[in-house]
């Protein structure tokens, strides 16, 4: 059985963020789109919704945050759900996955992404608050002998660290990972904000160059997102381009559904209306019907943000 919106758009991707709070306080970050606050799900609560969502034919799951690391309950996590899964990863900070990666690797964790907007010391600590670079670069030192594929999550924000991509893209050849350059993303509402203003660094002219300049060029199924190969002195770099603002093939393409830490499903990142309460009724007793039902009324309500 799978899971199929009034758009025609199957559901087979579950990105559970399992805590809101983080040991980074990146200025950009969206946290998911989770704006309650209150108890967290249990392991066996997320344990529960991932087995009757591998029923309705959803079985890749991304765990997120916050940062999903500093749950000291995540190996627990990742035991409980690798059953139900055929894709099981995470992104992370990178902060933890040195001392953690192997403990994660042997609780059936498949591959990581780990966020690095910049190279540079000083920048990492503006951008995050902390100055905790070099804990990152060890923890990607560690993921990649442990995962594969290690994805880079790069943020790219005009005037701060635009100017890094193509070093970027030679670390991340260097260090055999796929490198993922990502669009500031907002909804309508805070497209004016001086936020967006300041720091949207669109990505469509770089497409234009990577085009130009691939030996090969393929197509991703979830979002139709492009993936470059790009020649570097330290070989072939891997790099995908996501594009989401005003981005309508993005949003026609989008097979994901999320779930809060607090036990909300949750249609789209940038929708402000469309929590639906899956583990009160779990807490209240609710049976593995009555669950399946409430997934069925939250894939309804899924709509393209851009269209």
């Amino acid at each position: 059985m799978t899971l199929v919106d009034r758009f025609g758009r199957p559901v087979t991707n579950l990105r559970i963020s399992l805590t809101n709070k983080c040991n980074l306080n990146c200025f950009y970050c969206h946290r998911e789109g989770q704006t309650l606050d209150f108890q967290e799900m249990s392991p066996e609560e997320i344990e529960l919704i991932v087995k009757i969502a591998s029923k309705l034919g959803i079985r890749k799951v991304k765990l997120t945050g916050g940062e999903p690391t500093i749950r000291n309950d995540v190996v627990d996590i990742v035991r409980r759900i690798k059953p139900y899964v055929v894709d099981l990863s995470m992104t992370t900070n990178g902060t933890t996955i040195k001392s953690l990666g192997r403990a994660l690797k042997d609780a059936g964790l498949d591959r990581v992404n780990i966020s690095l907007d910049t190279l540079n010391k000083e920048k990492y600590k503006q951008i995050t608050g902390f100055d905790m670079l070099s804990q990152v670069v060890d923890g990607i030192n560690a993921a990649v002998k442990l995962f594969y594929p290690v994805k880079l999550n790069m943020v790219v924000m005009k005037g701060l660290n635009d100017n890094e991509i193509w070093d970027m893209i030679e670390y991340t050849a260097k260090k055999g990972a796929i490198l993922q350059l990502i669009e500031i993303e907002v909804p309508r509402e805070m497209e004016d904000s001086w936020f967006f203003k300041k720091y949207f660094y669109p990505l469509k002219p770089l497409e234009e160059e990577f085009e130009k300049i691939a030996i090969k060029i393929k197509e991703r199924k979830m979002h139709r997102r492009k993936k470059y190969f790009i020649p570097t002195k330290y070989g072939t770099a891997e790099v995908e381009v996501v594009r989401s603002m005003h981005n309508t093939i993005f949003c026609a393409n989008c097979t994901r559904i999320r779930l809060t830490s607090t036990g909300h499903l949750k249609t789209c990142l940038l929708r402000r209306d469309d929590l639906i309460d899956v583990v009160t009724p779990i807490r209240n007793g609710a049976s593995e019907e009555e669950i399946i039902e409430i997934f069925k009324k939250a894939v309804l309500m899924r709509e393209p943000y851009w269209k």
